[in-house]
Order: C-alpha cells, then sequence, then structure tokens
C-alpha cells in the first residue's frame, strides 16, 4: 500500500539549519531525514531510517557474499578488555567513559576488536574451525572535540565492522583480499567514486593498512597519488632519502652573528649578506636545518620533550606528528618546557655548538634528537648554534651531529616523489568511507585467543579489521547527488521507487494517481502518495524536489485526459505521458 505524505512523520525546512556547514547536513535535515539532538547526535526519522536500511542491504548482501556472518554487539562494554589491550588509556579524552550504579567502569564502544576477540576464543579451539570472518552493523560513538558537517563527523554513527580470524599469514591475506574485493563491488553498487590509499593503522595497531577515500573538497582527509599509481594517505607517505654525501675534506663548521634572526625567512636573508659559498641562486630555506621543540605527553602520563630537525622549507604536520608519536598525545613545547631544557636557546636551537653540548646520541642534555629522512649522513646545513643570537653554517650531518633516528613529521607537498619511483605526487583531500587492516596478532597475543594447529601445537590466531562508516556514506550520497533545489538519491538506496505528486482542486487527478499507483504496486514499487488536499502544487513540488526520490510523476491538469507528467530528477527530463505509458515505463 502506497504510503501517503499526508500521514507520514515529517515535516521539510525551507530554510537551512543555522549550523549546517555543508549541503548534506543541510539537506538532510530540511527534507526531514534527521534532526538534530546534540552536536555531532542525530535522530532518525522514518525517510532517513528508510535510506539507512537499503544503504545497509547493500553491505549485508556483499559481506555475505563474502562469507562473513552477522552477529551484534552492545555498545556498552565494560573496561577490562579495553585496559588488556591498552586502548583504555589509548584512546584517551575521545572514549566515553561512564560507571554504573557499583562503581565498575564501563564505556560507549568506539569500535569492537575485544568484543570480537573476546567471542572467538570463548568458541573456537582448533585450526578446522578457521578460517571465521563475522560483522556486525551498529552504532559507534567516540567524544569528537570539533563534530561537525552533519553525518560526516559525528559523536554517535553508524559502521559495519568485520573481523577475520586466521591461524596462517597466507589465511590472513586470503581473508583481507576478499574484504577489499566486497568493498569494490559495494562502492561500486552505491554509484561513491573512491581512492585506495595506503593508511596507517592508528591505534588499530596491525601490519597492512589501506583507507577507501572518496575525493572531495570537504574531505577532511588529505592524500597524495601520483600519475604511477602510488596513493597513499599523507600520514602513510614516507619520504624518499637522498643517497649520503662524501664529506671528506669539507670545512668545519662556522658561527656567525645572526641578530635578531628567529626565523626561517630572516635568517635567510641574513645569511645570504654575511655567509660565503652560496651555491647559484643564493641561500634559500631549503638549506636551512628548523629545529622544532615538540612536547610529547605519553598514555601514563609522563611528558617528554623531543627536537625535531626538518629542512627550513617545511613546516611540522600536526597529523603526521601524530602518527609519528603515536600513542602519545603532540604538542608544542611550552615556554615552561623550554625553561626546563636550558641547552635549547629559543630562537637559536641547533644539533650541535661550539661548547660541544650537541643533540642525538652524543647529547649532554638528554633530549631526543630526530631529524627527518633528507637529512642524511653528508647534507650540509645552516642552522642554530644554540647561542643567543648566533647560528653556525657548513654543519654536516654525520660528521659533526648524529641523531637519534628519523621521523616523518614534515609537511608533504604537490611535486614531492613517490616512494615507489613512481613520479612526482599531488595533494588532494579525501572523506574515509572505508577501511581494511591486517590486525595480525595484536589482539589475540594480548586477549589470549589461540588454537590448536595440525601439529596439536597452540597457535595466537591471526585477525583482519574492516570498516565502513554506513552513516558517513550515506552523506557523501547525499552531498554528491542533490542541487539547490534539494536530494536526488540513486534509485538503490532512494526511500521510494516512485514519488506520485497529485495536484488540484477536484478529485480527477486524485482518482487518476491512485489508478496509477495501484498499477505501480502490482508491478511490485514502492510509492510515496502526496495526497495532501490543502497544500498549493508550488509546495508539493518544492517538496518532492527536496525529498530526492529520483522518478516522480505528477498528476495535475491533464488528469481528465488521462494523462500525467514523468519527471526524472537524475536527468532533469520531462515528458506527458498516458497512465498506461508511465507505469509501463516505470515498471521497467
Amino acid at each position: 500500500m502506497a504510503t501517503r505524505l499526508s500521514q507520514l512523520f515529517v515535516r521539510t525546512l525551507r530554510e537551512d539549519p543555522a549550523d549546517a556547514e555543508v549541503r548534506s547536513h543541510r539537506l538532510l535535515v530540511r527534507a526531514g531525514y534527521i534532526r538534530r539532538q546534540a552536536p555531532g547526535i542525530f535522530a532518525w526519522l522514518p525517510l532517513g531510517l528508510r535510506v539507512k536500511r537499503k544503504l545497509e542491504q547493500i553491505i549485508r548482501d556483499e559481506m555475505h557474499a563474502a562469507g562473513a556472518q552477522e552477529v551484534h554487539f552492545p555498545a556498552l562494554m565494560p573496561r577490562e578488555p579495553y585496559e588488556q589491550t591498552g586502548r583504555w588509556e589509548e584512546y584517551g579524552d575521545a572514549l566515553f567513559r561512564l560507571n554504573d550504579r557499583h562503581g565498575a567502569d564501563y564505556l560507549l564502544a568506539p569500535t569492537h576488536e575485544e568484543a570480537f576477540t573476546l567471542l572467538v576464543k570463548d568458541l573456537y579451539t582448533s585450526y578446522k574451525d578457521l578460517p571465521l570472518s563475522i560483522y556486525q552493523i551498529q552504532d559507534k560513538y567516540r567524544d569528537e572535540a570539533r563534530p561537525r558537517a552533519g553525518l560526516l563527523r559525528g559523536r554517535e554513527f553508524t559502521m559495519k565492522d568485520a573481523y577475520s580470524f586466521d591461524y596462517t599469514d597466507a589465511g590472513l591475506d586470503a581473508s583481507y583480499q576478499a574484504q577489499r574485493d566486497a568493498y569494490e563491488r559495494i562502492f561500486t553498487r552505491l554509484g561513491v567514486e573512491y581512492e585506495i590509499v595506503q593508511a596507517d593503522a592508528g591505534a588499530m595497531g596491525g601490519s597492512r593498512s589501506e583507507e577507501f577515500l572518496h575525493p572531495t573538497a570537504v574531505g577532511e582527509d588529505t592524500f597524495v597519488r601520483s600519475a604511477g599509481g602510488y596513493a597513499a594517505n599523507v600520514e602513510a607517505y614516507t619520504t624518499p632519502a637522498p643517497e649520503p654525501i662524501a664529506f671528506d675534506g669539507q670545512p668545519e663548521p662556522s658561527v656567525f652573528d645572526s641578530p635578531g634572526t628567529t626565523t626561517i625567512k630572516t635568517l635567510v636573508a641574513h645569511a645570504n649578506d654575511v655567509v660565503s659559498g652560496a651555491p647559484a641562486g643564493g641561500w634559500i630555506a631549503a638549506h636551512t636545518l628548523k629545529n622544532v621543540v615538540l612536547a610529547l605527553t605519553h598514555p601514563t602520563g609522563e611528558r617528554e620533550v623531543v627536537v625535531v630537525g626538518i629542512p627550513g622549507d617545511r613546516d611540522v604536520d600536526d597529523k603526521r606528528a601524530e602518527v609519528a608519536f603515536a600513542p602519545a598525545e603532540v604538542s608544542a613545547a611550552t615556554p615552561e618546557d623550554l625553561a626546563a631544557h636550558p641547552g635549547l636557546v629559543r630562537g637559536f636551537i641547533g644539533p650541535w655548538s661550539a661548547s660541544g653540548a650537541v643533540l642525538g646520541e652524543t647529547s649532554a642534555t638528554g633530549i631526543r634528537y630526530l631529524v627527518d629522512p633528507r637529512v642524511v649522513h653528508g647534507t650540509t646545513w645552516i642552522t642554530g648554534a644554540n647561542e643567543t643570537d648566533k647560528h653556525v653554517s657548513g654543519l654536516i650531518a654525520g660528521r659533526d651531529f648524529t641523531a637519534d633516528g628519523t621521523v616523518e613529521v614534515a609537511n608533504v607537498r604537490d611535486g614531492d616523489l613517490a616512494p615507489d619511483g613512481s613520479g612526482p605526487v599531488t595533494l588532494e583531500k579525501g572523506m574515509e568511507i572505508g577501511h581494511v587492516f591486517q590486525l595480525g596478532r595484536k589482539y589475540a597475543e594480548s586477549l589470549g585467543l589461540k588454537v590448536l594447529d595440525e601439529n596439536g601445537k597452540l597457535v595466537t590466531v591471526t585477525m583482519g579489521s574492516y570498516g565502513i562508516g554506513v552513516t558517513r556514506v550515506l552523506a557523501i550520497i547525499a552531498e554528491l547527488l542533490s542541487d539547490d533545489k534539494g536530494l536526488i538519491w540513486p534509485a538503490q538506496i532512494a526511500p521510494f521507487d516512485i514519488h506520485v505528486v497529485a495536484t488540484g482542486k477536484g478529485q480527477e487527478a486524485y482518482e487518476l494517481a491512485a489508478e496509477l499507483i495501484d498499477k505501480l504496486e502490482a508491478a511490485g514499487k514502492d510509492v510515496l502518495f502526496d495526497d495532501r488536499p490543502k497544500a498549493s502544487p508550488g509546495v508539493k513540488f518544492g517538496d518532492a524536489e527536496l525529498l530526492g526520490v529520483p522518478r516522480l510523476v505528477v498528476v495535475g491538469r491533464s488528469a481528465k485526459d488521462g494523462l500525467v507528467e514523468l519527471w526524472d530528477r537524475t536527468t532533469g527530463e520531462r515528458q506527458t505521458v498516458s497512465v498506461d505509458e508511465a507505469a509501463a515505463a516505470l515498471a521497467e
């Protein structure tokens, strides 16, 4: 039976909500699909649930085709499993934590690796039980500091998370590929453009990690790709290190006065006036070594100050720094941090000084010194001399200073070389819609998931984790497939197959609409019928375009002649046909 708009629980809005930043947020609220409850938290209305469930069914179809079975876990989880894996602390402020009436600690789960692992441990003991792939579609919770863009970044969101269990690495490879292939089918069926990029596993841990990103200007992720096929999230991009340079016979470092040159710009200008031996074109920022002091707050609460040396024409990328130093939280060092380390002279910090105190492996300061991969042995730099108003030129890495290691924190730029040799990269913005990980044995070891192998020996199970942001994908589709008038859902997830709009004051249009609806329902179509007697044609047309059902039928002035107007919201095409022709065309 057709759903009558006069009885549907929906109210459309003519004005955009004040807090909406992106089109999907504006339209989903205006069309009555979702309603805000709190920052980053939304209620789902009947139209929104229809679209969401259809999207979820496509995911279920492909999960089952890949051999995965559905389960469902509670959102409310006890502290203990997350403490065993270390994630109770690692997630930091992102976790919603709470206590029951007895004082026991619980959390609202951001992901469920621990629960899946313990369930399999409880039920399976032999390699004969494996491989196994299980999944759920369930709401997750993360206390985002800045929830934004409606469903694109909320505190409560729906996710499909799947997990594979194998007892050999080869088995994990096969399970991983099956899930990866299923993701490609899902996004292809949904008509969502995607790019598969190398990614960092973050707090999830594990080895191989790939993100499915949708390229979009409103995306919060930056990724790089080359014409030769390399693609990676900027956090996972690795800098190709140049070959070491022989430095035999090079002159010793030379300290020079540099009053007031506390920035790279002022240092370069001053160096071109006073430092000899400049290459053709003069000294530039890339010839300088910028030393940035960072403060790391470890999960234990310990605060550590580190210094990172990067080429002066680069800046520290906050996201890359977060990944490089995870699980520690990274921030700029405070004046108090610097005061606690008097060997660091603000504005003139360097890995070497004439007095002999140096950073790095031979450091007398006790401060870790890490450098960008471009700072290889034999490279020569202009940098701070660790004395007020003094810099040093001709400082050679590997001769005059040695770092404690390398670190990938410098920003990535258009034109940087891909690490696989496939040429220069370009930077693009994207939104994460899926992520696949080879977790390996991290969670199985933490939680004691072992099975007996063919030889009766206990072996630790190896796992994969595979997530899709269901509500985020829905929002991305709304973002992509819409115009200034409203949503334009793809047929496979539209809330209804056909939207029939009856207009006019007489009964002819309503009677002809009812006749058409009977034919459409006989053909198995799900119909929304705008039967509101007191709504004007303009209001009905505006709502029809806003709600986004891709196929519309307007039954109005020509009803007396048995004619209706077909509207295709996808193409904008309109044509007048008989009821029978309309029924036949729409039934296809």
